[in-house]
């Protein structure tokens, strides 16, 4: 994992272009409805062979858990073959991820397929401050990556990462900040071509509000996110999330593993292991619904 990256930038994480005709070009009318809100649902292109995803942001993605191993680990135990290529940087915006792994980035946006769609999927997740509070950096941000991945994949599926509220559930700025980020992920979706919303936002806040009994305290403990200066998801958290971005590229549930690579602890030098999901995860029944109802 990649946690000691996140020391040197815990600083930024404090809370802090382009136009909507800029972006006229990459607008997308393919509309779906989901719990009564229109949300664009991306049309995945026709692969040869297996297809790939890529997953682009910083810790939302991969901190304590990963998802990118735990979305491959789910796709193996479905016998979905899935590649999974990823461009993460730790506490910092888009362009930055792009500036930082630019070499790398440049050769996976060359990179070419018989089909014509290098990448079948992307997950794109901006920062969290910037996500929030800067709703134009957050467009043009996105409009650079996806330009980027339409040079070897012009029918991505791309899915907009829906953040989480940054304060604790009991924090009383939690559900204005909640509102917020989801409001402006929304925004950014709608201005990409065949793009679609991860809702783990939105799974997230059905978690800590109990929906399907689950419990997110245990012996006052948060099961879903720890952090001090940054709030990362955990074992629980990072389940759910997992379910949620399989549920909603495929729409059905997902077979659970009954292992997968969790965190083995909260700590600096706790790392992450096989374990098995019934010992590991509080209530994988409870969150797999959850899962299913925001994909």
């Amino acid at each position: 994992m990649k946690k000691y990256i996140l020391l040197f930038s815990i600083a930024t994480a404090m809370f802090s272009s382009c136009n909507k005709t800029d972006l006229g070009n990459l607008v997308s009318n393919d509309k779906s409805t989901q719990n009564g809100e229109a949300f664009t649902r991306p049309k995945t292109p026709k692969a040869q062979g297996t297809p790939r995803i890529l997953f682009i942001g910083n810790s939302q993605i991969e901190y304590f858990v990963s998802a990118p191993v735990l979305f491959e680990e789910f796709c193996n135990a479905n016998n979905q073959p899935m590649n999974i290529d990823q461009l993460l940087t730790m506490g910092v915006s888009l362009e930055k991820v792009y500036d930082t792994n630019k070499t790398e980035a440049n050769q996976k946006f060359s990179n070419i397929d018989k089909d014509g769609n290098y990448y079948d999927y992307v997950v794109i997740q901006e920062s969290t401050p910037v996500a929030l509070s800067e709703i134009d950096k957050y467009k043009a941000n996105v409009k650079l990556i996806v330009e980027k991945i339409h040079k070897n994949s012009p029918d991505v599926a791309v899915y907009i990462y829906q953040g989480i509220s940054p304060e604790s559930y009991t924090n009383p700025d939690y559900m204005q900040y909640h509102n917020e980020l989801r409001k402006n992920a929304i925004s950014v979706m709608g201005f990409i071509k065949n793009a679609g919303l991860l809702r783990v936002g939105d799974a997230v806040k059905d978690a800590y509000e109990g929906k399907n009994g689950y419990k997110y305290l245990v012996e006052d403990k948060d099961n879903l996110r720890y952090g001090k200066h940054t709030l990362h998801l955990i074992n629980d958290g990072g389940f759910m999330q997992t379910v949620l971005l399989y549920a909603t590229i495929f729409d059905k549930k997902p077979i659970i593993p009954k292992k997968l690579i969790l965190a083995t602890g909260t700590t600096y030098f706790d790392t992450t292991r096989k374990q098995e999901v019934i010992k590991a995860i509080s209530n994988p029944k409870a969150l797999e619904e959850i899962a299913f109802s925001n994909r």
